[in-house]
């Protein structure tokens, strides 16, 4: 193991296997790798990392946690219940679907931010962010000068979000998110909780908080594909930048929005 020049970092043999979470490269185990230690993530060893204001938050963080904590449970509960052969099961099995769901998330959140990057130097974006008094966490909430947006990034992999819609004119319209087919508008419901949130927290400026469910790496049309689901914007990282940045409001103090949100939604 060799120590890099960071002290959030370390340089070594990967134990597990694992996602480099700038690039997306899968990292088998044994594969030299950058450790880092604030954010318990890896990246490859050719992939700068741009250092993060400890106040913004770090992308992922607190899934990537909740993912290490499921998966070392797992490895000592089996190792103690089984200590001759804990070892070869745990190399002929995978973690259960609801462990790397975590991983997946982080992943996604990882993915997003690193398109936040592209917004203008004059946005201001905070990454996993703790809703005080709950469990519950915030993936991004980007200050432009377009408006304020709580931002949740969901990784379908392959996957095509789509609006359904039923009744609206004997009977009441009613809006539903579907992915993959299945029905996902407690993702919608959840955002719509962040919003209250954030919208709470800056009751006093009138300022108006937007919501988005931006799913990175799914199966979108090549026109059109996005929509609203009761208030919410469903779409992909490329339209999101483009919403984020679509028109001024010169009402907004960006940086001072933003130190008043960092302080009222803690990193996770």
């Amino acid at each position: 193991m060799t120590l890099e020049p960071g002290q959030d970092e370390k340089r070594m043999r990967l134990r597990y296997a694992g996602t480099c979470r700038l690039c997306g490269a899968a990292l088998p185990t044994g594969t030299d790798a950058i450790y880092e230690r604030r954010s318990k993530t890896v990246r490859c060893v050719t992939c700068d990392a741009e250092p993060t204001a400890a106040a913004d938050g770090v992308a992922g963080a607190s899934a990537r946690r909740e993912h290490e904590r499921r998966k070392e449970a797992r490895e000592q509960r089996i190792r103690t219940d089984h200590p001759k052969l804990g070892g070869l099961i745990l190399a002929l099995s995978d973690d259960p679907q609801s462990t790397r769901a975590w991983q997946g998330g982080a992943i996604g959140e990882e993915i997003l931010a690193q398109r936040l990057k592209e917004l203008p130097d004059s946005a201001r974006v905070l990454h996993d962010r703790r809703i005080p008094g709950t469990r519950a966490n915030i993936d991004h909430i980007a200050v432009t000068s377009a408006g304020i947006w709580v931002i949740d990034a969901k990784r379908y992999k392959g996957q095509r979000p789509s609006l359904h819609v039923e009744g609206g004119l004997i009977r009441p319209r009613v809006e539903t998110l579907r992915v993959g087919g299945r029905d996902k508008t407690k993702l919608v419901d959840g955002v719509r909780s962040q919003v209250e949130r954030v919208s709470d927290a800056l009751a006093d400026t009138n300022t108006k908080v937007k919501g988005a469910l931006c799913f990175v790496e799914a199966d979108w049309p090549l026109i059109g594909g996005a929509f609203t689901v009761n208030d919410i914007d469903v779409l992909w990282p490329k339209l999101l930048l483009k919403r984020l940045t679509d028109s001024a409001d010169e009402t907004i103090d960006v940086d001072s929005m933003r130190a008043r949100l960092a302080a009222a939604f803690p990193p996770a």
